[in-house]
Protein backbone atom coordinates (compact mmCIF):
# COMPACT_ATOMS: atom_id res chain seq x y z
CA UNK A 1 0.00 0.00 0.00
CA UNK A 2 0.98 3.45 -1.08
CA UNK A 3 1.05 5.24 2.57
CA UNK A 4 -0.09 8.94 2.62
CA UNK A 5 1.31 11.21 5.13
CA UNK A 6 -0.48 14.06 6.42
CA UNK A 7 1.35 17.52 6.85
CA UNK A 8 2.67 18.37 10.55
CA UNK A 9 0.64 20.35 12.77
CA UNK A 10 2.33 24.10 13.84
CA UNK A 11 0.63 26.96 15.20
CA UNK A 12 -1.89 28.81 13.32
CA UNK A 13 -4.15 25.63 11.78
CA UNK A 14 -7.37 24.92 12.05
CA UNK A 15 -9.00 22.01 13.26
CA UNK A 16 -12.05 20.68 12.38
CA UNK A 17 -14.38 18.84 15.30
CA UNK A 18 -16.64 16.47 14.02
CA UNK A 19 -19.39 13.68 15.70
CA UNK A 20 -19.03 9.88 13.47
CA UNK A 21 -20.62 8.40 16.50
CA UNK A 22 -22.28 9.73 19.49
CA UNK A 23 -23.47 13.31 19.18
CA UNK A 24 -21.87 16.33 20.92
CA UNK A 25 -24.98 16.54 23.03
CA UNK A 26 -23.15 14.12 25.24
CA UNK A 27 -20.28 16.61 25.88
CA UNK A 28 -20.63 19.15 29.35
CA UNK A 29 -20.14 22.84 28.48
CA UNK A 30 -16.85 23.05 30.64
CA UNK A 31 -15.78 19.95 28.66
CA UNK A 32 -15.88 21.67 25.21
CA UNK A 33 -14.79 25.56 26.65
CA UNK A 34 -11.64 23.66 28.31
CA UNK A 35 -10.71 22.01 24.87
CA UNK A 36 -11.39 24.96 23.45
CA UNK A 37 -8.71 26.82 25.62
CA UNK A 38 -6.39 24.15 25.50
CA UNK A 39 -6.21 23.92 21.78
CA UNK A 40 -5.85 27.76 21.46
CA UNK A 41 -3.33 27.38 24.16
CA UNK A 42 -1.43 25.02 21.10
CA UNK A 43 -1.68 28.26 18.50
CA UNK A 44 -4.30 25.95 16.75
CA UNK A 45 -8.29 27.91 15.42
CA UNK A 46 -10.87 25.23 16.49
CA UNK A 47 -14.77 25.15 14.38
CA UNK A 48 -16.84 22.47 14.64
CA UNK A 49 -18.74 20.81 11.52
CA UNK A 50 -21.76 22.18 10.28
CA UNK A 51 -24.07 19.41 11.69
CA UNK A 52 -21.99 18.71 14.90
CA UNK A 53 -24.42 20.32 17.11
CA UNK A 54 -26.59 19.72 19.91
CA UNK A 55 -29.89 18.91 17.80
CA UNK A 56 -28.34 16.07 15.52
CA UNK A 57 -29.24 13.83 18.87
CA UNK A 58 -31.27 10.67 17.86
CA UNK A 59 -33.01 7.75 19.54
CA UNK A 60 -29.36 6.23 19.57
CA UNK A 61 -27.54 9.34 20.98
CA UNK A 62 -26.20 9.88 17.16
CA UNK A 63 -27.66 11.58 14.09
CA UNK A 64 -27.96 10.19 10.24
CA UNK A 65 -25.28 8.57 8.50
CA UNK A 66 -25.64 11.32 5.50
CA UNK A 67 -25.56 14.41 8.33
CA UNK A 68 -21.99 12.48 10.04
CA UNK A 69 -20.47 11.57 6.70
CA UNK A 70 -21.45 15.01 5.30
CA UNK A 71 -18.83 16.89 8.33
CA UNK A 72 -16.08 14.45 7.75
CA UNK A 73 -15.89 14.97 3.82
CA UNK A 74 -16.86 18.93 4.17
CA UNK A 75 -13.65 19.12 6.90
CA UNK A 76 -11.61 17.21 4.29
CA UNK A 77 -12.43 19.79 1.25
CA UNK A 78 -11.82 22.63 3.39
CA UNK A 79 -8.40 23.75 2.78
CA UNK A 80 -8.13 25.71 6.17
CA UNK A 81 -8.41 22.63 8.18
CA UNK A 82 -5.53 20.99 8.71
CA UNK A 83 -6.59 17.86 11.49
CA UNK A 84 -9.50 16.95 12.06
CA UNK A 85 -10.73 15.84 16.09
CA UNK A 86 -13.45 13.38 16.73
CA UNK A 87 -15.86 14.60 19.56
CA UNK A 88 -16.37 11.40 20.99
CA UNK A 89 -16.88 7.61 20.30
CA UNK A 90 -19.74 5.79 20.14
CA UNK A 91 -20.81 2.37 18.32
CA UNK A 92 -21.01 3.18 14.60
CA UNK A 93 -18.98 5.02 12.96
CA UNK A 94 -18.79 1.88 10.88
CA UNK A 95 -21.59 2.99 8.98
CA UNK A 96 -20.15 6.05 7.25
CA UNK A 97 -17.71 3.80 5.69
CA UNK A 98 -19.25 3.43 2.57
CA UNK A 99 -20.21 7.17 2.51
CA UNK A 100 -17.04 8.71 2.38
CA UNK A 101 -15.50 10.41 -0.24
CA UNK A 102 -11.96 8.55 -0.49
CA UNK A 103 -10.74 10.70 -3.69
CA UNK A 104 -11.77 13.53 -2.15
CA UNK A 105 -9.37 12.29 1.13
CA UNK A 106 -6.61 11.20 -1.14
CA UNK A 107 -6.25 14.43 -2.36
CA UNK A 108 -6.71 16.63 0.42
CA UNK A 109 -4.99 14.27 3.26
CA UNK A 110 -5.09 15.62 6.69
CA UNK A 111 -4.44 14.22 10.65
CA UNK A 112 -7.61 12.25 11.64
CA UNK A 113 -7.43 11.57 15.53
CA UNK A 114 -9.68 10.18 17.96
CA UNK A 115 -9.85 6.57 19.51
CA UNK A 116 -12.82 3.56 20.95
CA UNK A 117 -14.88 3.55 17.67
CA UNK A 118 -13.27 5.67 15.59
CA UNK A 119 -11.03 2.67 14.95
CA UNK A 120 -13.54 1.68 12.24
CA UNK A 121 -12.81 5.31 10.52
CA UNK A 122 -9.03 5.35 11.40
CA UNK A 123 -8.65 1.67 9.72
CA UNK A 124 -11.27 2.07 7.20
CA UNK A 125 -9.90 5.36 5.84
CA UNK A 126 -6.15 3.19 5.71
CA UNK A 127 -7.42 0.61 4.00
CA UNK A 128 -9.20 2.85 0.99
CA UNK A 129 -6.45 5.53 0.82
CA UNK A 130 -3.27 4.77 2.80
CA UNK A 131 -3.88 7.87 4.71
CA UNK A 132 -1.77 6.91 8.26
CA UNK A 133 -4.44 8.08 10.89
CA UNK A 134 -4.02 8.82 14.70
CA UNK A 135 -5.58 6.64 17.74
CA UNK A 136 -5.37 9.42 20.17
CA UNK A 137 -7.32 11.84 22.00
CA UNK A 138 -10.54 12.74 21.39
CA UNK A 139 -11.14 16.82 21.22
CA UNK A 140 -13.33 16.05 24.50
CA UNK A 141 -10.37 14.13 26.23
CA UNK A 142 -8.41 17.44 26.08
CA UNK A 143 -10.95 18.86 27.62
CA UNK A 144 -10.41 16.90 30.94
CA UNK A 145 -9.14 19.58 34.05
CA UNK A 146 -7.03 17.21 35.74
CA UNK A 147 -4.61 14.52 34.81
CA UNK A 148 -4.26 14.61 30.85
CA UNK A 149 -0.61 16.48 30.87
CA UNK A 150 0.72 13.17 29.33
CA UNK A 151 -2.20 12.79 27.22
CA UNK A 152 -1.22 16.34 25.63
CA UNK A 153 2.15 16.45 25.55
CA UNK A 154 2.39 12.51 24.08
CA UNK A 155 -0.49 14.19 21.08
CA UNK A 156 1.58 17.32 20.86
CA UNK A 157 5.39 15.14 20.16
CA UNK A 158 2.99 13.13 17.54
CA UNK A 159 1.03 15.09 15.75
CA UNK A 160 3.64 18.53 15.82
CA UNK A 161 6.51 16.85 15.60
CA UNK A 162 5.70 13.87 13.77
CA UNK A 163 7.66 10.95 16.29
CA UNK A 164 7.46 10.55 19.84
CA UNK A 165 9.12 7.92 22.46
CA UNK A 166 5.82 6.51 24.65
CA UNK A 167 6.97 5.47 28.11
CA UNK A 168 4.44 4.38 31.43
CA UNK A 169 2.83 7.25 32.98
CA UNK A 170 3.37 7.82 36.28
CA UNK A 171 -0.73 7.55 37.55
CA UNK A 172 -3.60 7.09 36.23
CA UNK A 173 -7.56 7.49 36.18
CA UNK A 174 -10.65 5.29 35.10
CA UNK A 175 -13.43 7.50 37.45
CA UNK A 176 -16.31 9.76 35.77
CA UNK A 177 -14.11 12.55 35.35
CA UNK A 178 -16.85 14.44 33.35
CA UNK A 179 -19.46 14.24 35.76
CA UNK A 180 -17.48 16.28 38.55
CA UNK A 181 -14.11 17.73 37.32
CA UNK A 182 -12.48 18.64 40.99
CA UNK A 183 -12.44 15.60 42.58
CA UNK A 184 -10.84 12.75 40.96
CA UNK A 185 -9.64 9.20 41.95
CA UNK A 186 -5.68 8.25 40.39
CA UNK A 187 -4.07 5.17 40.63
CA UNK A 188 -0.14 4.69 41.05
CA UNK A 189 1.39 3.17 37.49
CA UNK A 190 3.08 0.12 38.18
CA UNK A 191 4.12 -0.40 35.01
CA UNK A 192 4.03 -1.92 31.80
CA UNK A 193 3.26 -5.82 32.15
CA UNK A 194 5.84 -7.67 29.97
CA UNK A 195 4.13 -10.93 29.29
CA UNK A 196 7.04 -11.84 26.85
CA UNK A 197 9.83 -10.23 26.45
CA UNK A 198 11.64 -9.38 23.33
CA UNK A 199 12.35 -6.47 20.65
CA UNK A 200 10.23 -5.51 17.59
CA UNK A 201 10.02 -3.21 14.36
CA UNK A 202 7.19 -2.62 12.11
CA UNK A 203 4.09 -0.44 11.44
CA UNK A 204 1.39 0.05 13.40
CA UNK A 205 -2.48 -1.30 13.03
CA UNK A 206 -5.40 -2.24 15.15
CA UNK A 207 -7.21 -0.11 17.45
CA UNK A 208 -10.49 -1.19 19.75
CA UNK A 209 -10.18 -4.64 19.54
CA UNK A 210 -14.28 -5.20 19.57
CA UNK A 211 -14.41 -2.98 16.61
CA UNK A 212 -11.55 -3.69 14.78
CA UNK A 213 -12.80 -6.96 14.41
CA UNK A 214 -16.29 -5.61 12.98
CA UNK A 215 -14.31 -4.94 9.89
CA UNK A 216 -13.27 -8.64 9.10
CA UNK A 217 -14.40 -9.64 5.72
CA UNK A 218 -15.01 -5.97 4.76
CA UNK A 219 -13.14 -3.32 1.93
CA UNK A 220 -12.35 -1.66 5.11
CA UNK A 221 -9.63 -3.87 7.16
CA UNK A 222 -6.26 -3.08 5.71
CA UNK A 223 -3.85 -5.95 5.58
CA UNK A 224 -1.14 -6.20 7.66
CA UNK A 225 1.96 -5.09 6.64
CA UNK A 226 5.10 -7.19 6.52
CA UNK A 227 6.19 -6.17 9.97
CA UNK A 228 3.69 -5.13 11.89
CA UNK A 229 3.17 -4.22 15.48
CA UNK A 230 -0.17 -4.57 16.62
CA UNK A 231 -1.74 -2.87 19.58
CA UNK A 232 -5.50 -4.04 20.70
CA UNK A 233 -7.38 -2.01 24.14
CA UNK A 234 -11.35 -3.26 25.26
CA UNK A 235 -13.52 -0.99 27.32
CA UNK A 236 -15.37 -2.67 30.30
CA UNK A 237 -18.87 -2.19 28.13
CA UNK A 238 -18.06 -4.53 25.52
CA UNK A 239 -15.44 -6.44 27.42
CA UNK A 240 -18.47 -8.27 29.62
CA UNK A 241 -16.02 -11.61 30.44
CA UNK A 242 -12.67 -13.04 29.97
CA UNK A 243 -13.95 -15.44 27.13
CA UNK A 244 -14.66 -12.10 24.85
CA UNK A 245 -11.23 -10.81 24.72
CA UNK A 246 -10.24 -13.72 24.30
CA UNK A 247 -12.02 -15.10 21.14
CA UNK A 248 -11.58 -11.20 19.69
CA UNK A 249 -7.81 -11.73 19.71
CA UNK A 250 -8.09 -15.04 18.58
CA UNK A 251 -9.87 -14.17 15.67
CA UNK A 252 -7.93 -11.21 14.64
CA UNK A 253 -4.84 -14.08 14.79
CA UNK A 254 -6.14 -16.73 12.50
CA UNK A 255 -6.38 -14.25 9.99
CA UNK A 256 -3.79 -14.89 7.25
CA UNK A 257 -1.73 -12.11 7.77
CA UNK A 258 -1.26 -12.67 11.18
CA UNK A 259 2.63 -13.77 10.36
CA UNK A 260 3.11 -10.71 10.06
CA UNK A 261 2.49 -9.59 12.91
CA UNK A 262 6.33 -9.52 14.96
CA UNK A 263 4.74 -8.14 18.56
CA UNK A 264 1.56 -7.10 20.58
CA UNK A 265 0.71 -4.14 22.46
CA UNK A 266 -2.03 -4.51 24.38
CA UNK A 267 -3.88 -0.81 26.33
CA UNK A 268 -4.82 -0.99 29.89
CA UNK A 269 -7.93 -2.77 30.93
CA UNK A 270 -10.25 -0.27 32.81
CA UNK A 271 -11.47 -1.44 36.31
CA UNK A 272 -14.32 -3.04 35.77
CA UNK A 273 -12.72 -5.43 33.01
CA UNK A 274 -11.51 -7.03 36.36
CA UNK A 275 -8.39 -8.29 34.78
CA UNK A 276 -4.86 -8.88 36.33
CA UNK A 277 -1.87 -9.70 34.93
CA UNK A 278 -1.99 -13.17 35.68
CA UNK A 279 -5.29 -14.07 34.14
CA UNK A 280 -4.40 -11.50 31.01
CA UNK A 281 -0.83 -14.05 30.89
CA UNK A 282 -3.25 -17.13 30.60
CA UNK A 283 -5.29 -15.69 27.53
CA UNK A 284 -2.26 -14.80 25.75
CA UNK A 285 -0.33 -18.29 26.47
CA UNK A 286 -3.89 -19.78 25.45
CA UNK A 287 -3.50 -18.25 21.78
CA UNK A 288 -1.23 -20.22 19.87
CA UNK A 289 -0.75 -17.48 17.37
CA UNK A 290 1.05 -15.71 19.81
CA UNK A 291 4.02 -17.71 21.09
CA UNK A 292 7.52 -16.20 20.86
CA UNK A 293 6.34 -12.65 20.02
CA UNK A 294 6.92 -9.98 22.60
CA UNK A 295 3.84 -9.05 24.28
CA UNK A 296 3.51 -5.91 26.45
CA UNK A 297 0.59 -4.95 28.02
CA UNK A 298 -0.85 -2.09 30.67
CA UNK A 299 0.07 0.28 28.10
CA UNK A 300 -0.99 3.71 28.07
CA UNK A 301 -4.04 3.71 25.59
CA UNK A 302 -7.31 2.96 25.55
CA UNK A 303 -10.37 4.22 27.82
CA UNK A 304 -7.98 4.95 30.87
CA UNK A 305 -6.67 8.71 31.40
CA UNK A 306 -3.76 9.24 30.30
CA UNK A 307 -3.68 8.36 26.59
CA UNK A 308 -0.74 7.71 24.06
CA UNK A 309 -1.57 8.88 20.38
CA UNK A 310 -0.04 5.92 18.09
CA UNK A 311 -0.02 6.59 14.07
CA UNK A 312 -1.88 3.60 12.99
CA UNK A 313 0.39 2.90 9.58
CA UNK A 314 3.13 4.65 11.04
CA UNK A 315 6.27 2.95 11.88
CA UNK A 316 7.28 1.82 15.38
CA UNK A 317 10.06 0.42 17.36
CA UNK A 318 9.44 -1.94 20.42
CA UNK A 319 11.40 -2.74 23.22
CA UNK A 320 10.48 -3.55 27.19
CA UNK A 321 12.25 -0.21 28.32
CA UNK A 322 10.75 1.59 25.51
CA UNK A 323 8.69 2.31 22.26
CA UNK A 324 9.06 4.71 19.46
CA UNK A 325 6.73 5.69 17.05
CA UNK A 326 7.24 7.99 14.06
CA UNK A 327 5.10 8.84 10.58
Amino acid sequence: MQKIRPQLLKSGDEIRVVAPSTGIKIIGADTRRIAKERFEAMGLKVSFGANTIDDNFDMMGSSSIEKRAADINEAFADENVKAIFTIIGGFNSNQLLPFLDYDLIKRNPKIVCGYSDITALLNGIYAKTGLIGFYGPHYSSIGMLKGNEYTIDCMKKVLFDGRGEITPSAEWSDDAWYKDQENREFVANDGWWILQDGEAKGELAGGNLCTYTLLQGTPYQPKFAKDTILMVEDCYYTFANDEEFLRDLQSVAQREDFVNVRAVLIGRFQKKSDISREKLAFIVNSIPQLRGLPIIANMDFGHTTPIATLPIGGKCEVSSKKIRVEW
